[in-house]
């Protein structure tokens, strides 16, 4: 017979959870805005420490270059950008993201298999669960990266964002660029082979080739997908919407440093520079007694509107 108690406790407990879509995103907002410096200050400065340690040989077999650990440390700090573009995900765009996602998996089989379109490499340490070669998580570690790219172009354009190509041609830019940082450091650490070498840092020029082919797709589905006015006033009132590319450019440069890849580590100190120029760069001194008081009446602000939504 069923332990009343039991029932009593299961009963509470599903009365607590939110009830609806608008109740789950001011929850989930809610998660990532009490703990922004943890997701997006301290989870990329203990990367930096654990896949330093697994490039020199520091760490035992099963903690060195793990591959879950890697894959949920990369959705922890993705998380803000995710759960901020919940609220103006419609059908459209989830369309968008979801041919996005069938494209990496299929670009990334051929590149493969291939070797086309960004050269000859090979997967050197595991990261996370693989069918026929790809990772499953590939799309974690990919579309972010655009998406990032595309938010911090809007801010820095300002009103000529509107032109569709100037728009298009500054983010495709800024993820290519965003690439000249990340495959640096990556090779660096063994996260993928270039058996041939290459001109930057190991890296083949094929490579940016290929990168500018995706970036080109990737940037173009999102412009479709996303309502570019939304997304603009989502900048607007989620403060932390861009915290995934402060952890970008804290642990890529933090491992572009120690292999002493300096024009990566100057690239995104570039990204850093147009994070604080967008004020978005806030996170690493909110222990600053002025500043946390204006993060946290604009985080009061966001909260009180994504109430009120959820009450209409």
């Amino acid at each position: 017979m069923p332990d009343p108690d039991a029932r009593s406790s299961l009963a509470t407990l599903t009365e607590q959870l939110p009830q609806t879509r608008a109740e789950w995103e001011s929850r989930l907002e809610h998660l990532v805005r009490e703990n922004r410096f943890t997701i997006s200050v301290f989870f990329p400065l203990n990367g930096i420490v654990l896949l330093l340690a697994s490039a020199e040989g520091l760490l035992p077999a099963p903690l060195a270059f793990n591959g879950l650990l890697i894959l949920i440390g990369t959705a922890v700090m993705r998380s803000p950008l995710v759960v901020g573009v919940l609220s103006i995900t419609d059908r459209r765009a989830a369309v968008g993201v979801g041919a996005l996602t069938l494209y990496a998996y299929v670009i990334e089989f051929v590149g493969v298999q291939t070797g086309l379109p960004y050269g000859e490499f090979f997967y050197g340490v595991d990261l996370g669960p693989v069918v026929a070669g790809v990772p499953l998580g590939l799309p974690i570690f990919f579309i972010p990266l655009v998406m990032n790219s595309y938010l911090l172009c809007l801010l820095l354009l300002g009103d000529r964002a509107a032109h569709a190509a100037t728009r298009l041609l500054a983010v495709i830019a800024a993820v290519l660029t965003m690439d000249l940082v990340l495959d640096p450091g990556a090779v660096a650490l063994g996260f993928w082979v270039y058996p041939n070498g290459g001109a930057f840092y190991g890296v083949p020029l094929s490579n940016y080739a290929g990168w500018v082919l995706s970036a080109t797709v990737a940037v173009v589905a999102l412009d479709w997908g996303y309502d570019r006015h939304a997304l603009r006033a989502r900048l607007e009132d989620c403060e932390f919407l861009l915290d995934d590319l402060v952890s970008f450019v804290i642990l890529w440069g933090g491992i572009n440093a120690w292999f002493g890849n300096w024009i990566p580590v100057a690239l995104a100190a570039l990204f850093g520079l147009g994070l604080l120029r967008a004020d978005r760069f806030d996170v690493p001194t909110r222990g600053l007694p002025w500043i946390q008081s204006q993060t946290s009446t604009r985080s009061q602000e966001s909260t009180q509107k994504q109430e009120s939504t959820s009450k209409r």
